[in-house]
């Protein structure tokens, strides 16, 4: 397991480590892929769940997405709609993702991460 290094979030919801299929955020364990805000963490259905992902449009300013272990693309439909509803995909490895993430959340800004196990 990869553990985060602690920073100051404010009182939004940091994700504290990784490891193969789970999720630690906010001390809790969460397996498969989920979604996580500054309010919380939403399980996901993966790529083809995209109404999850545009119900974030109007609270986020950027949308990091894990894909996995490594550096992929999501569909182009799923970039597409996303950029429509006005939401800033951000696709990356799910390592990479989740640092973002906190990086962007302890700057104090609107940003979510939905994320793809290891």
């Amino acid at each position: 397991m990869s553990a985060m290094t602690p920073t100051e979030f404010l009182g939004a919801v940091p994700i504290d480590g990784y490891g193969p299929g789970f999720f630690r955020v906010g001390g809790k364990v969460h397996h498969g892929s989920i979604i996580v805000t500054q309010d919380g963490v939403l399980p996901w259905g993966g790529l083809d769940d995209v109404q999850p992902l545009l119900d974030l449009a109007g609270s986020v300013d950027v949308l990091f997405i894990g894909m996995g272990a490594d550096v992929a693309f999501p569909p182009r439909p799923l970039t597409s709609a996303l950029e429509a509803a006005g939401v800033m995909p951000e696709p990356m490895g799910s390592p990479s993702a989740a640092r973002s993430y906190n990086v962007t959340l302890s700057e104090g800004r609107r940003v979510a991460c939905a994320l793809l196990p290891l």
